[in-house]
């Protein structure tokens, strides 16, 4: 059995990381520990229509962003990696500079600190200066910036399929086995 930690942040996009759950609870051996940012609850309430709980219950484990003490806060807590989908522009600048305020950026610290895959889905635009900085540090860090920016040579007919592409993005990253979006298989020709 295989952990990964996913944390959801208040910038928009929490479809990502609702997705990512829903697709995760199907993969045989991983479990999921989810961690909700405060700010997280108005994006789920207003973007996905739902409670934060009814999101909470497609994870294995569900953790309070203020428990710093969680298990997944420990590099003892033996995991695949971990995503935040979405990434707000506040989580990137906190792991950036190292600062383990609450628990999603104690166990994102913990994730680059351990070598571990770390898969953020960056969330903003346009973007400043200090954005792309603070991307660039938690690049050189070790963590893979992966913004969900849709791919239309697959030419997508929904919203979801948008967002499956993004998610199977994530899961390659992650060396997650999935039949979630079509791969390129390179042009073909119509003559």
């Amino acid at each position: 059995m295989t952990s990964l930690i996913v944390a959801i942040t208040g910038a928009s996009g929490a479809v990502y990381g609702r997705r990512l759950l829903q697709v995760l609870r199907g993969c045989e051996g991983v479990r999921t520990h989810l961690v909700m940012s405060e700010a997280a609850g108005r994006s789920i309430r207003h973007e996905l229509g739902m409670a934060p709980q009814s999101l909470a219950e497609l994870a294995d484990v569900s953790h309070d962003p203020r428990d710093v003490g969680a298990t997944i806060a420990s590099g003892s807590f033996p995991c695949r990696g971990m995503i935040v989908a979405p990434c707000s522009m506040r989580t990137l600048a906190a792991i950036a500079h190292g600062l383990g305020d609450n628990l999603v950026t104690r166990a994102a610290d913990v994730t680059l600190k351990e070598r571990r895959r770390l898969v953020l889905l960056a969330r903003e635009t346009p973007l400043h200066l200090g954005h792309l900085r603070n991307m660039v540090a938690v690049t050189e860090m070790g963590a893979i910036v992966c913004p969900p920016v849709p791919a239309f040579y697959l030419r997508p007919r929904s919203v979801e399929d948008i967002v499956d592409h993004a998610v199977a993005r994530v899961l390659d990253l992650l060396d997650v086995p999935h039949a979630l979006s079509a791969r390129w298989a390179g042009l073909q020709d119509a003559a």
